[in-house]
């Protein structure tokens, strides 16, 4: 890893910018990471983490977000003017557990706690964001980029080979890029949201929403210990108020709560809030040559408190083995193409789906309308990307980037599934492990489904030719199969001792078929054997 001169530039250290660091980092990249602001920032802003974040995270090892992370609770909302339960609801879908889905409870964890976790997780690796330093200008050419940047007053010139541009909507990359941002701002749909410190008779911290309204104002509370024992997240919206200026005054927030909830309120203070417009935006192209755009300064979601940081993580891991394998030279810079070719579609369905949910919600007056398990992200593919190759797929079922999971049909482009209790043979103690912990950012994992491990053999002879650091592979046996001997070249042997990986694949116990696990967790390639196996890899590596 070349750490004295780093061949990636991140420009912006909020969540897509610490993931995209992190996932170089573990690929044996090393970058630079700055931030303009002299300080990391404070408050909770983004702090919903749907499930397949959650996934992201784990093949990431960072498993503090989803154990320290808090399920979301009741949401109440309140007779107006009152402190009398009017009904509890749930603000998030409900979906049944299963082997295939380890994650499937959305959790809160704000972004200031989420950026210190993510920090950590960087300085492993040497590697530290610096605070106060500015992108003021680049310029590109066949070779590399040329940075302008600014620290103290003091500009440096800095070369090197990419620039991440995840500096947020308003930031300079996606602007001196010249993509275009559009979609429309909906000015009559405003909130301010922050956190405050402050308590009060009758305030219940158990519930994750409570909704006070009077007449065309409305407050929602969301306790929050990371701000404090007396901690909660606020949301100010309805037509009555005038948001603009509240926005502009710790006082007049102090005197909206206290006019809206009918009990004794003792104010500590305002830590942190702003105004938010429902914006719908998204670029035309994610990169230009070689400086790319990710997160919100790729796509702005309706209230992106509650969806851009997802989609923004999302956007970080796909471009981030990407661009590690051509940065080592295994991979064509071609391949940097499936990263805007990939995230386009999903992006423009998320906005299209979280418009939905908003005009449903402001019609009915009910938050938690229209929301349903898409938004846990799961059924979010791209079956229709040049590098995926499905040798089983029938042709003529219509594609949507942004699905819902339906964990009875799975094609080149999804989610790879989970399989717990997966026993491992080839080791002097037998262990049980899941699919999902074979996943990992920096390599392909080839799992053969095969009822032996002699008919295994021909695919993974062909994987000997890969380099081993990217490509490693797990023969998958059914729970019937006899293990005499472990002697094999795959990386890893497994009985599936239960069938779950056998029913989460849609495979049978008698058949071969091998599935290519791209480091993103998505399902490159459905073969049927070496031949297959190697038509994928032709599109990834060069002289594959």
């Amino acid at each position: 890893m070349n750490t004295a001169h780093p061949p990636v530039l991140i420009v912006g250290a909020g969540p897509a910018g610490l993931v995209a660091a992190l996932t170089l980092l573990q690929n044996g990249i090393s970058v630079r990471i700055i931030d303009k602001d002299p300080h990391p920032r404070i408050g909770q802003r983004g702090a919903g983490i749907w499930p397949r974040s959650l996934e992201l995270y784990n093949f990431l090892g960072i498993s503090e977000v989803n154990n320290l992370g808090t399920p979301a609770p009741v949401m109440r909302g309140y007779k107006p003017g009152t402190l009398e339960v009017l009904k509890d609801s749930a603000m998030v879908p409900h979906i049944e557990p299963t082997p295939a889905i380890p994650f499937c409870v959305p959790k809160l964890m704000g972004q200031q706690l989420l950026d210190i976790i993510l920090r950590r997780h960087l300085e492993k690796f040497s590697c530290f964001v610096e605070m106060g330093t500015e992108l003021r200008s680049f310029e590109q050419s066949d070779e590399g980029v040329t940075a302008v940047l600014a620290k103290n007053n003091t500009s440096e010139t800095f070369d090197t080979k990419w620039i991440i541009g995840a500096d947020g909507a308003k930031g300079i990359v996606r602007k001196q890029l010249g993509l275009t941002f559009l979609g429309e701002t909906r000015d009559d749909t405003r909130i301010v949201t922050g956190d405050i410190r402050m308590t009060g008779v009758g305030l219940d911290r158990l519930v994750r929403f409570g909704f006070y309204m009077f007449y065309e104002k409305l407050l929602s509370l969301r306790p929050t210990d990371e701000v404090g024992d007396d901690g909660w997240q606020f949301f100010l919206f309805g037509h009555e108020l005038d948001l603009a200026k509240i926005a502009e005054s710790e006082k007049l927030v102090f005197e909206t709560i206290a006019l809206l909830i009918p009990t004794e309120i003792s104010f500590n203070k305002v830590v942190w809030m702003s105004d938010f417009r429902a914006n719908i935006r998204m670029v035309n192209k994610f990169s230009e040559g070689r400086v790319f755009v990710a997160g919100d300064a790729a796509q702005y979601a309706i209230f992106k408190c509650f969806f851009g940081l997802n989609s923004g993580v999302q956007d970080a891991f796909n471009l981030g083995w990407k661009l590690a394998l051509v940065q080592k030279g295994l991979a064509d810079k071609s391949l940097l193409e499936t990263y805007s070719a990939e995230r386009l579609p999903v992006i423009s369905e998320m906005l299209g789906v979280t418009t939905s949910i908003l005009d449903k919600a402001i019609a009915s007056g009910d938050a938690s309308s229209g929301r349903t398990p898409i938004l846990f992200m799961l059924g979010i593919n791209c079956r229709f990307s040049t590098i995926v190759l499905d040798e089983f797929v029938t042709s003529g079922k219509p594609i949507n980037a942004y699905g819902v999971l339906d964990e009875g049909h799975l094609e080149a482009g999804d989610r790879a599934p989970d399989a717990p209790n997966m026993l491992q043979v080839a080791r002097a103690e037998p262990d049980a492990t899941t699919l999902f912990s074979l996943y990992r950012p920096w390599y392909h994992t080839i799992l053969v489904f095969a009822p032996s491990l002699a008919d295994a053999t021909p695919v993974l002879g062909a994987l000997e030719a890969y380099d081993k650091s990217v490509v490693r592979s797990a023969v998958v046996l059914p729970s019937s199969a006899s293990v005499t001997s472990v002697a094999s070249p795959a990386d890893l042997v497994l009985v599936d001792q239960e069938g779950h990986a056998y029913s989460a694949y849609l495979t049978e116990a008698g058949q071969t078929k091998v599935f290519v696990i791209r480091p993103d967790g998505v399902i490159g390639a459905i073969v049927h054997g070496t031949e297959g196996v190697k038509k994928y890899f032709s599109n990834i590596f060069v002289d594959a």
